[in-house]
């Protein structure tokens, strides 16, 4: 089994616009994808490369040009300052989840096996999806619920999974479904229960927080004309990269100077989002939810 097919590949390096000597980073390193393909065009450059998951440091990759580094990417800069590098020439992040997560039915990412609810990308990580479903209290798993997979009826869901959990202890994802399927729609179903797994993911890894830290830390290393490549797959993430990219703050609001022109450090290199071909999408189903945009620092 492949253990991820990268989404966009092709589009991802072109926007990277690799100089054979730069200074690149891959934070999401997965199956090493991108990062194979970004060392063909270094000579003389170098590559960092991130991931928690200790799965995915069993395929790094060999050469003096390449360094596999085991931390979250929020933690970007610190990292790379202990290899000695203080600026860099382009960054690329593929955000969400990797095809071998979602494939292996214990780490609990997919709503297509039943696997033990874990959902943790660092496996060493003490909060799990387990102890969020069987741990709190309702306002606070209604408040993840809206805020991290948009659930309008998220007060309903969480009312329901604290009612299930107090007759016995949610420990696997067919029981989380088995509680809440019947809140929705036949037709709406899969949509409906892939927004409350990517909810309960999202705060078991603290993704947002982690991408914004990234994401800030990013813009401030990247040298002048270095690019920003990142692909993510929903709403809350693209809206992130989206107002960093426009308006040069991830909360949105435009800072003008004195003479009304925008202070941002960043300019789009793509005015809208990349999104799959019909033809990609066939070839891979996660290319649907697809959105790449790319920037270069000022």
């Amino acid at each position: 089994m492949e253990y991820h097919n990268p989404v966009l590949l092709d589009e991802c390096i072109e926007g990277l616009n690799i100089k054979p000597t730069g200074i690149y980073v891959d934070v999401t390193f997965g199956g090493g994808g991108h990062s194979k393909l970004i060392l063909k065009h270094l000579d003389g450059g170098k590559l960092y490369a991130f991931d928690q998951d200790d799965n995915a440091h069993k395929n790094t990759l060999e050469g003096d040009s390449f360094k596999l580094i085991n931390a979250n990417f929020r933690h970007l800069k610190n990292f790379l300052r202990m290899e000695g590098i203080r600026k860099i020439d382009g960054l690329l992040a593929d955000l969400g989840v990797s095809s071998h997560q979602f494939d292996v039915a214990e780490r609990g990412f997919s709503i297509r096996f039943d696997g033990e609810l874990d959902m943790r990308m660092n496996t060493n990580s003490p909060l799990s999806a387990r102890n969020v479903v069987n741990e709190y209290g309702q306002e606070e798993l209604a408040n993840v619920l809206f805020k991290y997979g948009e659930l309008r009826n998220s007060r309903a869901i969480a009312r329901e999974i604290i009612s299930a959990r107090e007759v016995e202890e949610i420990i696997t994802t067919g029981q989380l479904i088995e509680v809440v399927v019947n809140m929705v729609p036949e037709k709406k179903k899969n949509q409906f229960l892939a927004r409350i797994f990517q909810a309960i993911r999202i705060e078991v890894n603290d993704e947002i927080k982690a991408l914004e830290e990234m994401l800030l830390d990013a813009v401030d290393m990247l040298n002048e004309g270095g690019r920003l490549v990142v692909l993510s797959y929903h709403s809350l993430e693209d809206r992130m990269v989206k107002n960093l990219l426009k308006k040069g703050k991830i909360e949105g609001d435009l800072e003008k100077d004195f003479f009304g022109n925008p202070i941002k450090d960043l300019k789009e290199i793509t005015r809208k989002a990349i999104v799959a071909t019909e033809q990609q999408i066939t070839e891979n189903t996660r290319a649907r939810s697809a959105r790449l945009r790319v920037a270069e620092k000022k």
